[in-house]
């Protein structure tokens, strides 16, 4: 590390930085503390920062008309992990996904000369791991679009994200006569989970021919439930599905709907008025959560610096497209510039039990931001 305005910043204080924020519970909606303590943390390292309206820690350096935008996320998924240090690796929830991008894009920026011309804006955004994007949405309102951003979501120091699969949520809700458990007819979990099935055939079918992962239509099933009440059962399923670019979230609603009326289910619909013949057999479908599928281009300064300082870090660049969902599918779109997602950690962790980093890495993708950010303020790409 090198000296900047606010003194000097050694590996040590960069891994105390992350340790101490993973440390700080901020399951989505609930990021408060951890936000004031990271705004604090940049105040004391020459930035102007504060908490937003929305909530997210925001830290700015410099004042020019040329701003890079390093938006990572504060929140987490839920539940705690015991957080420890084991040699060389910090295990605790947040520290994959994404506490460690985001401490990175923090100590890189703060040990950063910012040009006159320059501006550098680091962002906490909350509720990232809900399908709100409250954070983000919040920004593309209050901020105009910077010259370029960079997306703090984990994806290993040596890789640079270009694209992430949209999204759409549906719950099912239904209210089914129960059947004797000896007779021929499903009971109504059995009838659930055939309609599962038969949801994962059609993406199945929707899917023939389609090598890629980043192509095909995947259906996950989040949630089924069944509540008894006398002779009827209701039912409740939430089933996610990620949406390859070529298919947009409204036309895959369509399609839900068309398959699941051709499986023998009578779907509520807008305008409906209720009929006591068929209301029991009545599903009532509700979608929620959908985003655009959404592909960066690569030949910009942005990426370039990345790609350079990579190698000049002693790495391999690679290029890879996620199967998920992040913050460049909210901010991609509207703003249009030169965006990637870039950070430290294997992101086959984010969610899991095992959620660790390695702190070698993390201090890697430091110098790699750091390098990156020094050649675009040079304009040497």
């Amino acid at each position: 590390m090198v000296a900047h305005p606010g003194g000097d910043m050694d590996a040590a204080a960069a891994i105390d930085l992350l340790e101490t924020l993973v440390r700080i519970p901020s399951p989505s909606g609930t990021e408060g503390e951890a936000a004031r303590w990271l705004v604090g943390w940049m105040q004391q390292r020459g930035f102007e920062a504060y908490v937003d309206a929305a909530g997210n820690a925001l830290g700015v350096r410099g004042r020019g008309a040329n701003r890079i935008l390093l938006l990572g996320h504060i929140d987490t998924f839920p539940g705690t992990l015991p957080v420890r240090r084991e040699g060389d690796w910090l295990t605790g929830r947040g520290s994959v996904d994404a506490k460690g991008a985001l401490c990175a894009f923090a100590v890189a920026a703060a040990t950063l000369p910012v040009e006159p011309d320059w501006q550098i804006i680091v962002a906490g955004a909350v509720e990232e791991e809900v399908a709100s994007s409250r954070g983000a949405r919040h920004l593309l309102r209050t901020l105009a679009p910077p010259c370029c951003c960079v997306i703090g979501e984990p994806g290993g120091w040596e890789r640079i994200t270009l694209g992430y699969k949209g999204r759409l949520i549906v719950e099912l809700h239904w209210r089914a006569p129960f059947a004797h458990s000896a007779g021929p007819q499903q009971l109504p979990a059995e009838r659930a989970i055939a309609l599962w099935n038969a949801l994962v055939a059609h993406c199945q079918t929707f899917n023939a021919g389609r090598a890629s992962a980043f192509e095909r239509l995947e259906p996950a099933l989040r949630h089924i439930a069944t509540r008894d009440e006398g002779a009827y059962c209701n039912v409740e399923m939430t089933v996610s599905f990620r949406v390859p670019p070529e298919l947009s979230p409204s036309t895959l609603a369509e399609q839900v709907q068309r398959w699941i009326s051709e499986d023998g289910f009578s779907l509520v619909r807008a305008g409906d008025t209720d009929d006591d013949a068929n209301r029991d057999e009545r599903m009532q479908l509700v979608f929620f959560g959908a985003e655009e599928a959404f592909r960066a281009p690569k030949n910009n300064p942005l990426v370039r610096s990345l790609l350079r300082a990579i190698r000049q870090t002693g790495g391999t660049p690679r290029f890879v497209y996620k199967t998920g969902t992040s913050d460049m599918n909210v901010v991609g779109p509207p703003w249009g510039v030169p965006i990637v997602a870039y950070g430290p950690g294997d992101s086959t962790l984010d969610h899991t039990p095992g959620e660790r980093i390695h702190l070698g890495e993390y201090l890697r993708a430091i110098e790699v931001l750091r390098e990156a950010l020094a050649a675009l303020q040079r304009g040497a790409i």
